[in-house]
């Protein structure tokens, strides 16, 4: 289902040899710069530091950087490929971070998947850093990966596969429900996915007021009946399904309002949509095969349709999000990226798109308003 030439794609980046680079901020033109910006002036910076830690903001590449961090359990779509495997990823993030919020990210990935020494080395390496950006860590273990770093850190750390996901899901559900013309706070909500999207979309939904949600994993809907649920399912089975759904997907559908798919391709097929209610809204986010093709989903009559894909309209990518969340959240000297802020980020992002259609519902990723609107909702 590629749009692209793997041949060129695979070319692109061998001839290159990597997406990013480091470079001076001053040129060592003469020896004055060498005394003052390495040795013997470095020295009186590093005296000053070492008793005043906490002006290494101002006085050092923390001010402006971030570590975008892996160890490549769930790399994309692909699944547990390692850290060799992550490795360009978090290099295109990186591009990311600079290309579009001029950020100074650094690509760093990890030969261990133990949580607990996933989070020992993170914080040795943190004081290199103004911000901690999480990717591609699976569930459960990102959950605590990410919980333990931001009690233990005075910096933000943010696991983007949850919250970016969740801020841009939210932002473009808000259109889409204007184009339906259905209260947002009244929808019926099935989430398919209960790892580290789907959680986070279900909380911050949830935080929106969007009180009836269902969610699924792989053996079906997930309530408190269910004797097989770990730790963090049945926290959502606590919080979720006020209804007492049980079953299948098609159960989860029937009468739905709004299907939100961050699981596996093929999922669902035009019956299955045809279960729901009218001016369903069907956001099938797996990439690169969606749950469902948008041509398939308009069939069984949904009216407004997102992949993850950018051949599709309406795309839902949390690029539209992490850039500005950590651009504010550097500028301000933010600590932690809190619920409330998550919730103006989705609010501003959906706020840039000022008459919402079908085609519509969510901001271009190269729309140079995004990454400052939602910079400022972070505080």
């Amino acid at each position: 289902m590629s749009i692209q030439d793997p041949k060129k794609v695979l070319r692109a980046h061998k001839e290159i040899g990597g997406k990013i680079e480091t470079r001076g901020r001053v040129k060592l033109r003469k020896k004055e710069d060498f005394s003052t910006f390495y040795t013997p002036g470095v020295g009186l910076v590093s005296r000053h530091l070492a008793a005043n830690p906490k002006d290494a903001r101002q006085y050092s590449i923390k001010k402006n950087s971030v570590a975008v961090i892996s160890d490549g359990s769930a790399v994309l779509g692909l699944g547990n490929i390692g850290p060799y495997g992550a490795l360009p990823v978090m290099e295109g993030k990186a591009l990311i971070f600079r290309e579009l919020a001029g950020i100074d990210a650094w690509p760093i990935v990890l030969d261990t998947q133990d949580p607990d020494e996933i989070v020992s080395t993170i914080l040795h390496i943190a004081p290199s850093f103004g911000g901690i950006n999480l990717e591609d860590i699976k569930a459960p273990e990102c959950f605590y990966v990410e919980r333990k770093l931001i009690e233990a850190l005075d910096i933000p750390v943010m696991h983007d596969d949850q919250h970016g996901t969740a801020i841009v899901v939210l932002a473009g559900l808000m259109n889409a429900a204007k184009v339906v013309r259905k209260p947002l706070k009244t929808l019926r909500v099935v989430i398919s996915g209960a790892g580290a999207a789907g959680v986070a979309v279900a909380k911050l939904l949830l935080a929106a007021d969007i009180s009836d949600i269902v969610l699924l994993d792989r053996k079906g809907v997930i309530e408190k009946g269910r004797k097989d649920l770990n730790e963090s399912k049945r926290e959502l089975a606590a919080i979720t399904n006020p209804r007492s759904v049980t079953g299948t997907v098609q159960d989860a559908l029937t009468g739905a309002d709004v299907f939100i798919g961050v699981s596996g391709p093929g999922l669902l097929t035009s019956d299955d949509i045809r279960l729901m209610n009218e001016s369903a809204i069907v956001f099938a986010l797996s990439n690169p095969v969606p749950e469902i093709m948008p041509e398939e989903a308009k069939k069984g009559g949904a009216a407004v349709i997102a992949t993850g894909r950018s051949d599709f309209p309406n795309q839902v990518n949390n690029a539209l999000v992490f850039p500005g969340v950590f651009r504010g959240a550097l500028d301000k000297g933010v600590r932690e990226i809190t619920e409330a802020s998550k919730l103006r980020a989705a609010k501003a992002l959906a706020a840039l798109v000022e008459k919402p259609s079908a085609r519509m519902i969510i901001p271009d990723i190269l729309d140079t308003r995004v990454v400052p609107a939602v910079a400022r909702a972070i505080r």
